[in-house]
């Protein structure tokens, strides 16, 4: 019989529910404008799948062609090293039933559902400021998110090598969430991962802009890595995303080209954010961290204007915004905040 008390989850806010606004602002202008993920907006063009994707099993080979394109794009020292996942999401929630209960340290304020997943797991969970107190905690699994969401820190690779070094010696894992890492590659860690205290996750849908999928990746010593694979399962990623994510990886000018239009794209939400009346906090490319006094108002306001934002419920001075789309989202989204700001909502910089 399940144990009801574990099994309950206290739901987290995120991004993208776009029915519930619809459902709170019902006379908010369609089409709405969704800036609260930090999701791509300009995903990588759907080739043609092959028919036989979606009417068989995947296949060993086609699955071990996927793991060899992630190892060559992410850096990784070979295919042994990667285990696909229907998602980082599953990983997350999977990763803590594989490890003895134990201290774990979280670097935050981060993405809620690392620490929710490991504390629901019965594990002695803790949110902590910085690397310093994760290993000064004595715990031994420390989770940091880099870049983190939602304001982008990044530890260098060395700073974080250090801290896998301190843990191996205690038997424990470094859990790195690379998730929002393909917008600049430079402080990956996916070329280390033969390091047997250090685990990467890698998203595919983020960057790619193909969330629907479910893919992700765990980069792992081989030895850690077939501990996942067996604990994952068969078939667990469909045949579909084995082949289109298979195409998405080995095509790096698409990547090199979009890294670009990404970066130019954020400069010009930062301008946007600011003559808005918004102070730039942080982000990555994929999305941008703000503050302001009434942020919770400014959210609503923007949300009777069909335009979803990221907001906190335990930061209420914050707001994450995603890309805009287009021209046309970028110019509704200026003209919205103008109006907010001439309406007395927050003048002035938090």
């Amino acid at each position: 019989m399940l144990n009801t008390d574990a099994a309950v989850i206290q739901d987290e806010a995120h991004g993208g529910g776009l029915d519930a606004a619809r459902a709170a602002w019902p006379d908010a202008p369609d089409p709405w404008i969704d800036l609260s993920t930090g999701i791509n907006p300009w995903c990588y063009p759907l080739p043609p799948i092959p028919a036989q994707a979606w009417t068989r099993l995947p296949e060993t080979a086609a699955l071990g062609a996927l793991h060899q394109a992630a190892a060559l794009c992410y850096g990784a020292p070979g295919a042994e090293h990667v285990v696909a996942a229907p998602g980082t999401q599953a990983v997350i929630q999977w990763l803590p039933r594989l490890v003895p209960r134990n201290g774990v340290a979280i670097l935050g304020p981060t993405y809620a559902e690392h620490a929710a997943c490991w504390r629901l797991a019965g594990h002695d969970t803790m949110m902590v400021p910085d690397l310093e107190a994760a290993l000064g905690s004595g715990a031994g699994v420390v989770v940091v998110v880099n870049p983190n969401n939602p304001d982008g820190r990044v530890l260098e690779r060395d700073t974080l090598l250090r801290a896998a070094a301190t843990l191996g010696r205690r038997g424990g894992w470094l859990v790195v969430d690379e998730a929002f890492m393909d917008v600049d590659p430079v402080h990956s860690l996916a070329a280390d991962v033969d390091h047997p205290a250090l685990l990467v996750l890698r998203s595919f849908g983020k960057f790619y802009g193909l969330a629907g999928l479910r893919l992700g990746f765990v980069l792992a010593a081989p030895a850690s890595a077939t501990i996942l694979r067996r604990a994952i399962g068969p078939w667990a990623v469909p045949g579909p995303a084995i082949a289109l994510a298979s195409m998405a990886l080995a095509d790096r000018s698409w990547a090199d080209r979009m890294r670009q239009r990404l970066a130019a794209s954020a400069r010009d939400l930062d301008d946007c954010l600011s003559r808005g009346g918004l102070a730039l906090r942080g982000g990555t490319p994929l999305f941008r961290l703000v503050s302001h006094p009434d942020a919770t108002q400014v959210a609503e306001a923007l949300a009777g204007r069909g335009i979803l934002v990221r907001r906190f419920a335990d930061r209420p001075t914050l707001l994450r915004f995603g890309l805009p789309a287009d021209t046309a989202a970028l110019d509704r989204l200026r003209v919205a905040l103008g109006a907010i700001a001439s309406t007395g909502c927050g003048k002035g910089q938090g």
